[in-house]
């Protein structure tokens, strides 16, 4: 069966053409699927045929709200979705003064084993297609009647490590046939693959790289996150690096803040020296609370005194705004289970 969703609008054309139709009544089913079809018999105007057909030999990747729940401080909103096989994924949506930003996921579980994160401590089950990408933004526009104007691949999962089912989602979602969401408001977030951080940095898409570095050296990486014992701190930076001069793209280096761990001025010196020249940001986040882990936040002292020496580095930073930990929905705290 053929994925429609995951699909791209020459490719619905050519399989329409295949069947011996007119070229617009790809235009019409790629039009349904704009306005979030999920059924074939939703599409009237297309003659019982075709419906029949693209019933005999497509679907429409369901997707369905197990579980919601809504921020008594910030209106943050968590999902709890499911598809076809009943393996689910959570998605969040933030609300800004520019709009609507959704954080969605990529993948059921996660591979990398990052010891502040709660996704992986459920393991790895399956990539997401293109289509459940869509959907999860899709079905978040309908339930709150909103436009979602900003996109997160942040939640579940690691994005480069799904990178054909990711770049096909990319293509689709920036599509005037589809969600039409400028790759300037996409964000995707990396712990680190260096391989296909410089794949993507020839595919020069325009979006924000976010890395996951939440350490100055590949002592403290190898203890919090694993993939740095094959991929150290200095290749990843430098595939940081090609990426800016591939894209002219700043990169947004994601650091969580642990108490006692890598919390320290040395610290902060060490990473201001690594990131020397690198047009960056550094995204301070204090460490959220999940269960097994005995990380804790520094104190505010401690993050002011850590962006005054990378500012007089000459290194921008800030600490994050934190927006649904009453849910469970802030950084690091996303996880495959029943709300």
């Amino acid at each position: 069966m053929t994925d429609l969703k995951s699909m791209t609008r020459d490719e619905i054309e050519k399989l329409i053409l295949s069947w011996d139709y007119p070229a617009y009544r790809a235009k019409q089913i790629s039009e349904w699927l704009q306005k979030g079809a999920v059924s074939f018999e939703e599409m009237k105007n297309l003659p019982k045929d075709i419906k029949e057909k693209l019933s005999k030999f497509c679907i429409l990747s369901p997707i369905t709200i197990e579980k919601k729940l809504v921020s008594m401080y910030d209106n943050t909103i968590k999902y709890l979705f499911s598809f076809f096989d009943r393996e689910t994924v959570e998605a969040v949506v933030m609300e800004y003064k520019h709009g609507h930003t959704i954080c969605i996921s990529t993948q059921v579980g996660c591979k990398m084993g990052c010891t502040f994160c709660a996704t992986g401590k459920g393991g790895f089950i399956r990539n997401l297609t293109a289509s459940e990408m869509i959907s999860q933004i899709e079905c978040a526009n309908k339930d709150l009647n909103i436009r979602i104007s900003n996109i997160v691949l942040m939640g579940m999962g690691e994005p480069l490590d799904n990178y054909d089912n990711v770049m096909r989602f990319l293509k689709i979602v920036s599509s005037e046939d589809s969600l039409n969401i400028g790759m300037r408001h996409i964000s995707l977030s990396t712990c680190g693959l260096v391989d296909r951080i410089y794949d993507l940095a020839e595919e020069k898409l325009g979006l924000t790289l976010s890395v996951s570095l939440h350490a100055p050296n590949d002592e403290i990486r190898n203890m919090t996150m694993p993939v740095n014992k094959k991929y150290p701190i200095d290749e990843l930076l430098k595939a940081c690096r090609y990426y800016i001069k591939e894209t002219g793209r700043r990169v947004s280096f994601e650091y969580a803040m642990i108490d006692g761990v890598n919390d320290s001025d040395a610290c902060a010196l060490e990473l201001a020296n690594k990131l020397r020249g690198m047009i960056c940001h550094v995204n301070l986040i204090p460490v959220n609370a999940v269960d097994g882990t005995h990380y804790k936040k520094p104190k505010t002292d401690r993050l002011n005194s850590f962006i005054q020496i990378l500012s007089k580095k000459g290194i921008t930073a800030t600490v994050r705004r934190t927006l649904g930990s009453d849910i469970n929905a802030s950084c690091g705290q996303l996880r495959q289970q029943n709300l």
